[in-house]
């Protein structure tokens, strides 16, 4: 199995400076292949503390200098925030760079906020992500860009750097809502799951979109790379507590960037299903919907947390894990234990795990 850590750059209630955030996240990511984990990744947002990434490509840049081997990833570069060809020219200028390691993330955004700042109507949000996606994606296998849609028109230029392989296989998309993975199904692209539903839901989509995606590109889907807030501790009991601390602590930051349970997300075209999660949330009320956060995430004993991971990976076919262990303020010398503990107790036994194939037949 594959096992990534995700670093966010979180800074609620400005606790730290920006810069002591950056020093240590940037620190805690350059610890990231001398643990042995198979590739760092990290996240696009802007404007709030949630988090203070708002060029992935240009950190992973950073980090492809800053190491030998391991992937690089963004989870995700989200389109509709982009010029297509700039987003284009970053993606190959990165994967020249860095010998061909990048894992491309690509996603739609469900910030208001961001939205709002760039001056682009969320509502046409699905709408610019798919031609935009359309016109990278085929761009990066052919070496040209030109699309005429109703969002973008552009005339036919040349990506330099060339793209110099193939992305295919190594790209991925997050899709939260049915209707993103049926979109995600079609363009070709494998999926990002960031945890925020039942993962029994979580495996009927996924059926649903291998399904399209074996009718659409005559092959079988990449197997999913799951994400997941993480807290591993010795003990049981301070695992627990810090866990409710920080990775509730996560899910204040959520509420507070996305406002999922304002009303603007009621009528919002594109996203339904945010309509649908945000009468869910106002139905646990604020406690009941901090623990059903919780439970989808890992934390516990290393033995513990083993367990939450292989059964996550098995249900949903998953050959990857991405693990983020610094957020909501955690103090710096906690994240670097916390991913430490990980990467000596939990990831080595992760590695052992066969591909997600072999273990879907074995099931069946």
């Amino acid at each position: 199995m594959h096992v990534g850590m995700g670093v966010i750059f979180q800074n609620p209630g400005k606790e730290r400076t920006d810069h002591e955030v950056y020093q240590a996240d940037m620190a805690l990511a350059k610890m990231a292949e001398p643990l042995g984990f198979d590739s760092v990744w990290s996240v696009e947002h802007h404007f709030t503390d949630y988090t203070m990434c708002p060029d992935p490509t240009m950190f992973l840049s950073y980090m492809a200098g800053h190491s030998k081997t391991i992937g690089i990833g963004s989870m995700v570069v989200v389109l509709p925030w982009h010029d297509p060809v700039r987003a284009a020219e970053h993606i190959s200028m990165l994967d020249n760079m860095s010998e061909g390691r990048f894992i491309l993330g690509i996603g739609r955004g469900a910030g208001k906020v961001e939205f709002d700042g760039f001056r682009i109507d969320m509502g046409e949000s699905r709408e610019r992500f798919v031609e935009a996606a359309e016109m990278v994606l085929e761009g990066l296998e052919t070496g040209f860009l030109e699309h005429d849609g109703q969002h973008y028109k552009q005339p036919r230029v040349e990506i330099r750097p060339n793209p110099f392989k193939s992305f295919k296989g190594r790209t991925y998309a997050a899709a939260v809502s049915p209707e993103s993975a049926r979109i995600m199904a079609r363009l070709g692209v494998g999926i990002l799951i960031i945890p925020q539903k039942p993962w029994d839901h979580v495996k009927t989509e996924l059926d649903e979109y291998r399904t399209i995606f074996r009718e659409e590109n005559g092959t079988e889907a990449p197997a999913p790379i799951a994400g997941g807030w993480v807290f591993c501790d010795e003990d049981a009991d301070r695992a627990y507590e810090m866990a409710l601390q920080y990775i509730g602590g996560y899910w204040k930051t959520v509420m507070d960037h996305y406002k999922f349970d304002g009303a603007h997300m009621q009528n919002m075209k594109g996203y339904e299903y945010y309509a649908k999660f945000r009468e869910s949330l106002l139905k646990a009320g604020p406690d009941g919907a901090t623990e059903f956060f919780m439970n989808l995430q890992v934390w516990g004993t290393p033995e513990m947390c083993l367990e939450k991971i292989r059964n996550i990976t098995d249900k949903i076919g998953a050959d990857g894990f991405n693990g983020v262990f610094s957020y909501a303020g955690m103090p710096h010398d906690e994240s670097v234990r916390n991913a430490t503990l990980f990467a000596e107790k939990i990831m080595p036994e992760l590695k052992k795990i066969g591909p997600a194939a072999e273990r879907l037949r074995s099931a069946a």
